[in-house]
């Protein structure tokens, strides 16, 4: 299981027990969009080679507030 924890610097991340830190500006330019318009969907996608999407996708703007 992935974990992901946003706030406005970033993301935390747990996976597969290893904890680590995804700055907002890495993530931006993994992914190619400002960071308040990823969303939780694509961030999981970079972490996880096979993850397991469900529900609708979540900006990290409507996340944080």
């Amino acid at each position: 299981m992935t974990v992901l924890s946003f706030d406005e610097h970033g993301v935390d991340v747990v996976y597969e027990g290893t904890e680590f830190r995804l700055k907002k500006t890495l993530v931006e330019d993994a992914i190619g969009k400002s960071y308040p318009e990823v969303t939780d969907h694509e961030v999981l996608q970079i972490v996880d080679p096979d993850p397991a999407l469900s529900g609708e996708p979540q900006r990290v703007a409507d996340i944080l507030t």
